[in-house]
């Protein structure tokens, strides 16, 4: 008689209380359409501050196949989404969003393209329109600076956390140490086979989105900081730059004043390349801080998060 397979399906939850009764039932549909695996639903409560870690304990009381970790406080998405990995023990796992966007329909196509032989399955967004205009924009952006300053570790564009890993995959994430963790382009990092399935986007089930303006930028930051050194070398270019016109300036100075005898007046000339440069400095004194920063925390060598209690009977 043949073993049958687990399945892992990681969500993290932060201040989701509204929406977690429905996502329960949305994955407790999907398993019962594949009865053939044996399932088992980990969720990561983010120190949440509403009602969200009391429904998952009841549910996690009344059906072993859910697992909760609680954290002690909010160590933020990265960190959830690590340890609902880490935390996870099915042949293949599979990170989803607890708002469903993406789609949970989805699972069983993910399992048939690793059963055929895939290590990793991708479910890319083609449509979003149910982001706002601003977010499409700014999220294609991003994903465009980020592999053209990191050529060698490039992110697929659209493709969230939602996706299947293998065992192996897993594995290997596993064994990445940072703290400051960007799990897109450590999913990317890592490689493996690959395939990709396509959906379209769907509205938030409740609750709103927990990631503002501000957040979204210093997750971007941590993005290409995290796997590009280019910001720190073309500061480098600028700087011959700046030394080939200044050279060529200093001779056209000496040629006005010495052989044409014309006065140039020198105030504003001075202000204008004082202030450039000094602008130029500035910004490269914030980008070597970024990555001075990032040493920083990981010379420190913190837990990536703290765990205060596991709940479910699938955990004991």
């Amino acid at each position: 008689m043949s073993q049958i397979i687990k399945i892992s399906v990681v969500a993290p939850f932060f201040n989701e209380g509204d929406g977690v009764t429905h996502f329960y039932r949305e994955m407790c549909s999907i398993f019962a359409s594949l009865s053939q695996y044996d399932f088992e639903l980990v969720c990561v409560d983010d120190g949440s501050s509403d009602d969200t870690l009391s429904y998952l304990i009841e549910l996690a009381n009344t059906d072993n196949r859910v697992k909760v970790i609680e954290f002690s406080r909010n160590f933020g998405k990265e960190a959830a989404l690590t340890a609902g990995i880490d935390y996870a023990t099915g042949g293949a796992v599979i990170p989803i969003d607890s708002d469903l966007q993406d789609p949970p329909e989805l699972i069983g196509e993910m399992i048939e393209l690793w059963r055929s032989g895939a290590e990793v399955v991708l479910a890319k967004r083609v449509d979003r329109s149910s982001d706002t205009a601003l977010k499409r924009m700014t999220a294609s952006a991003f994903y465009r600076i980020h592999n053209l300053l990191s050529s060698e570790t490039l992110i697929p564009e659209n493709v969230g956390d939602f996706r299947l890993m293998d065992r192996v995959v897993v594995d290997a994430l596993k064994r990445l140490p940072e703290r400051q963790r960007f799990m897109k382009g450590l999913f990317a990092w890592v490689g493996f086979k690959t395939k990709t399935l396509e959906y379209v986007r769907s509205a938030r089930i409740a609750g709103e989105t927990k990631f503002s303006g501000w957040r979204l930028w210093n997750f971007a930051l941590e993005g290409i900081t995290s796997f590009s050194l280019l910001p720190l070398k073309v500061w480098t270019y600028f700087g011959l730059i700046g030394a080939f016109f200044a050279f060529f300036y200093a001779l056209y100075i000496i040629i006005r004043t010495l052989i044409f005898g014309v006065d140039l007046p020198g105030y504003a000339s001075l202000l204008v390349v004082s202030l450039f440069f000094g602008s130029l400095q500035l910004i490269s004194l914030g980008i070597l801080g970024e990555y001075i920063g990032r040493i920083y925390f990981e010379s420190k060598q913190r837990p990536l998060y703290i765990v205060r209690k596991s709940h479910g009977q699938s955990q004991a």
